[in-house]
Parts: C-alpha cells; structure tokens; sequence
C-alpha cells in the first residue's frame, strides 16, 4: 500500500465524511503524479466505490493500476452485480490471475496471496540472478520485493534467498550455494488468523504459499497480514461486546441490519436474564422473611458478572494471540482458580468491612448484622470464583466445538453468572442464617 503525500494527506483523512460526489469532484482534482499513491492508498471497499463512481473511460486506467491480489479484494467488495463489468477492464494477464485468486476463499492464505513473485533457478550464478530479479522487477512480473524463492522446473520450491545473502555472495556461486532450505512455507486452505499468528511469530515480511505438492502458489506479504489483523480484532471486538460481527464500517451499515445484528443477541441475553427472575421467585420466602439479603443482590451478581467477563477477555485474546491453545485448559483453569479464589477473598472482605463499618454509622442491618456480613463475603467468594471458572473454560468449550470462540461475549458471561450468582448467595444465607433470619 502506497503512502500519500503531504497534500493529498488531508483528503484522505476527510474521505470518510465525503458524499460519492464530493469523492469524485476531489479525486480529479489532485494532479495526476500523486493520484496513484492516493488511489493505492485507499482500502479495497472504498476503490471499488471510487472506481464505480468515476465515467466508464476512465476505470480501466485504475483497475489495471492495481497488484492481481489487490484487483481481487475490489471486486469482492463491489456489488455482484458490477463484478463482471469491473473483470472486463482487466488485461488477459491480471485477468487470468485474479480468477485464480477468486476461487479462493476470502479468508484463506490462497485468497490473500500475490502471484507475483521474485522467482530464480537454483542453478544460476548470481550475477545472472540479480540481473534476472532487476528484469523482473522493471517488467512488472514482481508485486513486492522481499525474498527470491528458488523454483524447479515444475514450480516446487526449493529454497529461500534474503537479498543480503544474494548481493554479498561471491563471484563464481550459484543460488543453491546460498539458498536457505529451511523456512516457513502455508498451505493455501491455511485461514488468515492462523496465518496473522504465524507472521507474528517468525517475523517474517512474507511467507510462500504452496500447493499439497509443495508447488508454489504465491506470497502473503505482511502489509496483506495488517489488513486482517484489523478486521479479526474488528469481529472479535464486537462479538465479545455481545452482537453479531458488522460487515461493513459502522456509518455504511444500514439501519434494519443494525438492529438485526444487535437484536438477536439482545433477545437472546434478555431471554437469559428472565432466568433471574425465575431464580428470584424461587427464594421469594427468604426475601420475604430476611429483605435485608435483597440489598445485596446487585452487588453478588455484578461482581460475579464481572470477574467472568474478565477472565473470558483475557481467554480469547490469549487465543487469538496464539498464547494459549486447547491443550492448555487445564493450566488455565488451575490458574483462574486460583486468581478467582484470591480475587473473590479481596471483594469479599471488602464487603464484609464495608457493612461492618455501615452498621457502626446507621445501623441499617439490625441485631444479626455480623452474620449478614460474614454471608456477603462468603457468597461473594463463591460468586467471583465461579464466575471466573466459567468466564475462562467457556472459550475452550467453544473452540472445542469448532465456534469462534469470542462468541463467548462478556454480556453472555455476565448473564449466566447472573442465574448461578443468585443460586449461590442465598444458598450460603440459607447455611448461615438458618435459625436466625431464616
């Protein structure tokens, strides 16, 4: 992706707030040597709409201006029914390759690949090889530039050449002679949140696409990687914040698949909370007889609400990070038992201080007002606890079952919690207060 100069810097930060004809009046009228770096610039869905946008004459000179991959994501993100036409532009070449990139998944490795690529013969003496990649790169054949990847007669790859190995090599070597046959290479089904883990982790500025056959297919560059990274945190964001993931930036969603997206899972969350009410019903005789216990309903059940959506947040980013996989559940479990048990101890004796030091000012709680304390901060130990143990194995759970597993929402938590809290608390008021207030 290109950087736009300082003077289109300002048009590219207001762009969002343009109407599709102020776009157009203000594309034309930046000067045609940084218009490029200004189109390229611009993400894939707002190409597509510039493109769309601008006289049929002038569309082709843009779409040809774009990388196979890059001409890919803007016809994936037109409207079906400009596909065709926006194909058509293409020269038999880019054509060719982005229906190939097209049968891909949108979010696979194959789907974000570039078929043009630095390519040596692992016979070649360097000076034929640098003077090769500068021919390469002069004619277009090459996207990016940051590895050469040696390749046989049948396209299988065979090693890896850094250009600091390549331009220090001595007269009389050949591309074998300095080619890495150990490296880090994907199949073209991998999905791209494996993959964005995988750059994360070995640091690399690309990584070869390869066919079961080993034959390669293309590179992933790590600007391609940025791109996902910010569309999984996107959908992982709004999934934990209990809806479904949006499509499209928040102002260019439409009004009803707003609500749709928002809706379900509000319905399902509240459906979830009539459960509360239940459980409220069911210990209506010991509010009845103790309504003090009532005073300190919200209190159990936010704090329960809260250690779960703690625990189940740091879970999914763990995963998504690649930090914690479906092996380590059991380490994680043993650890949020401990970390809930500790954190329920310090919520609970400021519970109990908290009541103890109230009853001293107003005594509001009445003779048995050291019980009622002593049941707040049990029940807030066995509340946050419990919380924690379901916030944290809920991701496992999910992922095990093959769902993503931000779906484990902080509200959804909250909401379990919520039942189980209710449970809990009046079930240690019944042990501890039997014969006193109830």
């Amino acid at each position: 992706m290109s950087t736009p100069t300082s003077q289109t810097g300002n048009l590219l930060e207001t762009w969002d707030t343009l109407s599709e004809e102020e776009r157009v009046d203000a594309f034309e009228q930046i000067p045609r040597a940084q218009a490029d770096d200004f189109f390229l610039a611009l993400n894939p869905r707002d190409q597509a709409s510039l493109i769309l946008s601008l006289p049929e004459g002038e569309r082709r000179i843009w779409m040809r201006l774009l990388a196979p991959d890059d001409a890919t994501d803007v016809i994936q993100e037109a409207p079906e029914e400009d596909r065709p036409g926006l194909l058509s532009l293409l020269d038999e070449t880019n054509l060719r390759e982005v229906l190939a990139l097209m049968a891909y998944k949108e979010d696979e490795a194959g789907g974000l690949m570039s078929p043009r690529f630095a390519r040596l013969r692992p016979e070649m003496p360097i000076d034929e090889a640098i003077a090769y990649l500068r021919r390469q790169a002069q004619s277009g054949l090459v996207e990016t530039v940051h590895y050469a990847y040696a390749l046989d007669s049948e396209q299988h790859l065979l090693g890896i050449v850094t250009f600091r190995r390549l331009f220090s090599a001595q007269r009389g070597q050949s591309v074998r002679d300095i080619m890495r046959t150990t490296f880090v290479s994907v199949k073209e089904e991998m999905d791209q949140e494996a993959l964005a883990n995988l750059f994360s982790e070995e640091h690399l500025l690309a990584i070869p696409v390869v066919d079961d056959n080993n034959r390669m297919k293309g590179i992933v560059t790590v600007d391609d990687i940025v791109d996902v990274v910010e569309e999984e945190a996107s959908e992982d964001i709004q999934k934990i914040g209990g809806m479904e993931a949006l499509d499209a930036p928040y102002l260019e969603v439409g009004f009803l698949d707003m609500v749709r997206k928002r809706g379900g899972w509000l319905s399902a969350l509240f459906l979830g909370e009539m459960l509360t009410a239940t459980a409220m019903g069911f210990f209506e005789h010991e509010i009845a007889r103790a309504v003090v216990l009532a005073l300190f309903i919200p209190l159990i059940i936010s704090s329960g609400g809260n250690s779960g959506s703690q625990a189940t947040t740091l879970v999914i980013r763990a995963m998504a990070l690649g930090e914690v996989r479906l092996r380590d559940w059991w380490r994680v479990v043993r650890r949020e038992f401990a970390a809930g048990l500790a954190l329920g101890c310090i919520l609970g004796a400021i519970g109990l201080i908290r009541i103890l030091v109230w009853q001293a000012i107003a005594q509001p709680y009445g003779e048995h007002y050291r019980l009622i304390a002593i049941t707040v901060a049990a029940s807030l130990i066995g509340v946050v606890l419990f919380g924690t143990i379901v916030g944290s194995t809920l991701p496992f759970i999910l992922r095990r079952m093959g769902m993503d597993p931000a779906s484990a929402s902080a509200p959804f938590v909250a909401t379990l919690v919520d039942v189980t809290g209710l449970i809990i608390y009046f079930t240690v008021a019944s042990l501890i207060l039997s014969g006193t207030l109830l």
